[in-house]
């Protein structure tokens, strides 16, 4: 805007300058008539300057919000359009949406624990009629807003909520935002909380915490396993003593032994005779032949 004023002024510098080499001796010709043509071009670029002083220009994404002897007329734009001058004052918002960048904010969580914050907000004027009258400097406000509804919402939540729930308390922060600026003209579209910092010591202490849960998972697993596999093995020995499996065990383990290039000496030993050896070591003088259903006496 103080291009713009600046460049005005200088373009109606050049016209008045340009302008009274012709005036001059015009009014000198017209003094011998009377005066009369003198007046009349001189009202004719007097009324030229008020026109061009009267037309305002503003872009498609401002509007311009229009004051008449200090009261709201209302809002114009995007284009031309005319104002009086002397009598009317314009002022011209931005409609884009602009960005805020919060400052680092220092608080307390709720379980105790200092952490330092910031953030970033994105808005956008709606109502410029409402951002000019309502507040003195709504980017200031907004500022200033933010600030402190960041600070009270990590003061309201723990640090395990501030660490995993954060699109949460965006959420929270832009509604709290919306809600209070809303008198202002102002929509508040997105809050992110960018930074987080907490002291090094509890940075060292969820280090040690991390670990110990991940040593805790690890052991469950390994547990896990081990239930599993002696509960799979006791499946398989009560199918296998059922079925007669543990002497097909015992020659195929004897065959895969056999295969390999060793010195190692095979002597089977039937597993029927497991049930005879015992009976005879407690002195029973019942012997149960293998392959027989037979009775011998010691």
């Amino acid at each position: 805007m103080k291009l713009s004023k600046l460049f005005t002024m200088m373009t109606l510098s050049y016209v008045m300058l340009s302008i009274s080499g012709f005036i001059n001796p015009v009014l000198a010709q017209n003094s011998d008539d009377g005066g009369g043509g003198g007046f009349i071009v001189f009202l004719a670029i007097f009324l030229a300057i008020l026109a061009f002083i009267s037309l305002k220009l503003v872009k498609e994404y401002e509007r311009a919000v229009i004051f008449r002897l200090g009261r709201l007329l209302g809002v114009k734009g995007p284009g031309l359009f005319f104002v009086i001058p002397f009598f009317d004052q314009v002022v011209v918002v931005d409609q884009r949406t602009l960005v805020i960048d919060v400052p680092r904010q220092e608080a307390i969580t709720m379980d105790n624990i200092p952490a330092i914050v910031n953030a970033a907000v994105f808005y956008a004027v709606e109502d410029p009629g409402k951002a000019v009258v309502r507040v003195e400097n709504y980017k200031y406000a907004v500022s200033q807003l933010a600030q402190t509804t960041l600070r009270s919402v990590i003061g309201g939540v723990d640090l395990d909520d501030l660490l995993s729930q954060r699109d949460k308390l965006n959420a929270k922060i832009l509604e709290i935002l919306d809600e209070a600026s809303d008198e202002w003209g102002i929509d508040v579209s997105k809050v992110e909380i960018k930074d987080l910092e907490i002291p090094d010591n509890m940075k060292r202490a969820m280090a040690k915490q991390a670990e110990s849960e991940r040593e805790r998972r690890a052991r469950v697993i390994l547990a896990e396993g081990e239930l599993q596999a002696s509960q799979k093995l006791a499946e398989a020995a009560n199918i296998m003593a059922a079925s007669g499996g543990v002497t097909l065990r015992l020659l195929q383990t004897i065959q895969e032994i056999s295969t390999e290039n060793s010195s190692t000496v095979i002597l089977p030993f039937p597993a029927d005779l497991t049930g005879t050896v015992q009976s005879i070591l407690s002195g029973n003088p019942t012997l149960s032949l293998p392959g027989s259903d037979k009775k011998a006496t010691k």
